[in-house]
């Protein structure tokens, strides 16, 4: 394996001018540098990166900690950091934590000295497990998190709202027996959508039923679970909101094998708005989360920081979302004429339906 040494000898140069120019660290004419570089690439020399780190105190790799790494939402982020990350010349290093503790202090733990930036997406992070294992000059861009206060950049999704927002349209359409499906006890995400549901329906005149929100994961088993228990029920709603597209994938599932018609007898909403979506029988309505985007301004955000070595004011921000309204909602296909909206009895008179795109 070549080395350093062996470059410079064969470049005529010292090993000082080549350390400056894969480190990028200091001044060296045009032809030397190529000369370096041609040398480099005959000899297969490529700098060894924990060497090069010691040098630099810069690794050029970001890393990611999400609670999984499996499904279209986490592939999507993931693709949007990386897109990013890659644009500014740095390495991206993911792990899991599937949100339980001990496992996210031992992500934490190891990336310290690994990363020049950490973006941590965990619903259910604390403030003292982060600030316990992670440096304090480590830039930290957080993630749909919970954490309070001013410490770290923050992006978030705007959940509550997009979940009012949805749950607005389903009333817009005549629907009065609406049930949703929950994420995770205790996901920042889940809680959040469940608020904007709950908020839409009180508005309405509408107090929510506790046996119509139904448990879930996030995962397409629970959707389908919580099907099954829906329709064991004496009384059925008309419409299912399911805090994410797993979950309503899930739904259809299940409605399908129990010959429930969709949405002819059951309407079915989601959240996120993953690429699947679309290809459902019926396509999926759903709120639509620009996910690519919401990985990469991430990124963007933790690369800010480091370019300012961590010594900005810190930054919060929410990414928008919006409505995308497909036929498993009762939506007319394309070229056909929406049915009127069915009137509402309440005193608060008819819900109209929020601006939306429609598919």
């Amino acid at each position: 394996m070549a080395t350093i040494k062996d470059v410079a000898r064969e470049a005529r140069v010292s090993v000082a001018t080549v350390s400056r120019v894969f480190n990028d660290s200091g001044p060296v004419s045009a032809a030397a540098r190529q000369r370096i570089l041609d040398v480099a690439a005959r000899l297969r020399y490529a700098p060894h990166g924990a060497a090069r780190s010691l040098i630099t105190s810069k690794t050029s790799t970001l890393g990611a900690l999400l609670p999984d790494l499996y499904g279209e939402f986490f592939s999507e982020v993931i693709r949007g950091m990386d897109q990013a990350a890659q644009r500014r010349g740095y390495h991206l290093l993911v792990s899991s934590s599937h949100d339980a503790k001990a496992e996210i202090e031992a992500a934490l733990r190891a990336m310290r000295g690994r990363v020049d930036g950490l973006i941590v997406m965990s619903p259910h992070l604390d403030a003292p497990t982060l600030v316990a294992n992670v440096p304090a000059a480590l830039p930290v861009v957080l993630l749909n998190c919970a954490v309070r206060g001013e410490g770290y950049d923050a992006l978030t999704i705007e959940n509550q709202r997009g979940a009012y927002r949805m749950a607005r349209h389903l009333l817009s359409l005549g629907h009065r027996s609406i049930a949703m499906i929950r994420g995770a006890a205790g996901n920042y995400d889940a809680a959040e959508r469940l608020k904007g549901y709950r908020k839409a329906l009180r508005e309405a005149g509408i107090e929510p039923r506790p046996e119509w929100e139904m448990p879930g994961d996030f995962t397409e088993t629970s959707g389908f679970r919580a099907i099954a228990q829906l329709l064991a029920l004496e009384e059925r709603p008309t419409a299912v909101f399911a805090a994410n597209d797993a979950m309503a994938i899930g739904a259809l599932s299940a409605l399908r094998e129990a010959g429930v018609h969709v949405p002819e007898e059951i309407a079915v909403v989601g959240f996120d708005d993953i690429p699947l979506a679309r290809y459902m029988s019926p396509p999926l309505s759903s709120v639509r989360v620009p996910i690519a985007e919401l990985g990469t301004r991430a990124v963007e955000m933790l690369l800010r920081a480091i370019d300012e070595k961590n010594e900005h004011k810190r930054r919060r921000q929410r990414l928008e979302t919006t409505l995308v309204v497909r036929r498993s909602c009762g939506a007319p296909a394309e070229g056909e004429r929406p049915p009127p909206a069915r009137e509402q009895t309440t005193g608060s008179g008819p819900v109209s339906s929020p601006d939306q795109s429609q598919e």
